[in-house]
């Protein structure tokens, strides 16, 4: 075997945690477009990766105890492994979503499959590596207790860089796809440093590295579900004409559906929850030519509409510029009709003391609206940037044998506001059914119960009855800034 100079070890320990920590950024990236952008996602992710970790520090340990250049040999075939794993990770999602998620048993069950599927392997052959390099380390010759905190160190600090990196440079600038084949070939130099020192033979290791190089170049390749791949989402856009030469499209971040736009038709709302934000601003706006603040852009569908009907004072707090950008160039808004703010909703509303006749909210994360956009201090700070008479819109969606979410954030408005009204399309939902609703807070109850509006097929929708609203609130808690549990609130009662 030969030796190995204690920095060498040192910058290959750093290296391959900084590469494991790569891919578990990445994971949760990769993971929205199938299950959404949650708490339950992270929360998978890093249980899974760590258990990965576990189960490879354990097996690495149990090489440790071999002759060191056994050891080393079969460290670098870990490697290897590490490499194709990560090579095939997408592949993996994609065989294993449809069958996982098919069967049931919640989000939870099925998220957390679904990341076991894809990245526990990957996880597992990187925790090889760290036991045995740490002994020999020992044998290096340096002191113990220096190699020992040095190999130690390194892990931390490599981890350090590996999360640093994937959130700032290799998913913002080369996407989740580039940054898995840049995680492989990191894999395969490791593999072919260790199979040198333990004097592994050249063609064994050469051929092996080749093997993943090529199973690599195909799977990292292949298209990816983005159409674009941006700093915050995986976005993608498809084409829904009917009519060819009437063009229309639905933008799609993460796994949800954010909107629907018609060339043709900018008046036109294609979904429940934007026809009824649509409506709503209308009926209950104070004046005519009303102002109006909307929390979250997505395909800028009732931003357009608005500066269809001749509105001006239209400004929209979309976090994502990349989603703006889309916007204007596939949905066919036009940016000089707005003031966009690319910054998160809360903070352009903290930092600003305008007032606004119309709040409409309509961002999400998955299917739930951020913590911190549902809580009694974020409903305050609305209420105080609302004109006299004005009101604030909120689409949410919850399920019709739950709905514990909606009573919540019923409940929680209701400590700002004197009038809270719930909106849904007026049928009796089927058992179970993840509703669309619209939430409508001000000073003053709506000026109708009920209207009907193309979305796109004419539609009626409807205020629920008073009682019932007081039944679904009384099943809700107030959401406060240091405890907003609204994952947990949308979780489907099985």
């Amino acid at each position: 075997m030969r030796a190995a100079p204690l920095w060498l070890l040192v910058v290959l320990q750093a290296v391959i945690s900084a590469a494991s920590l790569v891919v578990e950024i990445v994971a949760g990236r990769m993971l929205a477009p199938y299950v959404g952008m949650s708490l339950y996602t992270w929360t998978a992710v890093i249980a899974v990766v760590l258990a990965g970790f576990s189960l490879g520090h354990w097996w690495g340990g149990v090489l440790a105890e071999r002759p060191l250049r056994r050891a080393l040999s079969a460290t670098g075939w870990a490697l290897l492994g590490a490499a194709l794993t990560t090579a095939l990770a997408a592949q993996a999602l994609r065989l294993a979503a449809e069958p996982v998620l098919g069967l049931g048993g919640g989000p939870v069950w099925g998220i957390t499959g679904l990341t076991m599927a894809a990245f526990f392997l990957p996880s597992f052959f990187a925790g090889v590596p760290a036991p045995v390099l740490t002994r020999v380390a020992l044998d290096s010759g340096a002191p113990q207790g220096r190699a020992l905190g040095a190999m130690f160190a390194s892990g931390a600090v490599g981890a350090i860089g590996g999360t640093l990196l994937a959130g700032f440079v290799f998913i913002a600038w080369l996407g989740s796809m580039i940054t898995l084949a840049v995680v492989t070939a990191v894999y395969i130099a490791g593999a072919a440093l260790c199979l040198y020192l333990a004097r592994q033979s050249r063609v064994a290791g050469t051929a092996a590295a080749l093997v993943c190089a090529l199973v690599a170049g195909q799977s990292l390749l292949s298209e990816g579900p983005c159409t674009v791949e941006s700093r915050y989402f995986c976005i993608k856009v498809s084409d829904v004409s009917s009519d060819p030469e009437r063009p229309a499209r639905a933008m799609v971040i993460d796994h949800m559906v954010h909107g629907i736009s018609a060339r043709d038709l900018p008046r036109v709302m294609f979904t429940d929850h934007a026809a009824m934000l649509d409506a709503l601003a209308r009926l209950r706006a104070p004046q005519p030519e009303f102002s109006s603040f909307h929390i979250g852009g997505g395909n800028f569908a009732l931003p357009r509409a608005f500066a269809d009907r001749g509105l001006e004072r239209i400004t929209v707090a979309e976090i994502d510029p990349e989603v703006t950008r889309i916007a204007a160039r596939e949905f066919w808004f036009d940016p000089a009709t707005a003031r966009v703010l690319h910054r998160d909703a809360r903070a352009a509303l903290r930092a600003d003391p305008a007032r606004y006749d119309v709040i409409i909210g309509d961002a999400f994360t998955d299917i739930a609206v951020p913590q911190h956009l549902v809580t009694l201090e974020f409903f305050e700070l609305v209420r105080d940037r609302l004109t006299p008479g004005g009101s604030y819109l909120m689409n949410v969606i919850d399920y019709a044998d739950s709905l514990q979410a909606v009573g919540s954030l019923v409940r929680t408005l209701r400590e700002v506001f004197p009038s809270v009204e719930l909106w849904t399309e007026a049928r009796r939902p089927a058992p179970g059914e993840r509703i669309v609703m619209v939430i409508a807070a001000g000073e003053t109850p709506t000026p109708a119960n009920s209207f009907a509006v193309p979305s796109p097929d004419q539609t009626t929708f409807a205020a629920l009855g008073a009682a019932f609203v007081d039944e679904i609130a009384a099943r809700g808690i107030v959401l406060r800034d240091d405890f907003a549990p609204i994952d947990r609130l949308l979780n489907p009662r099985d």
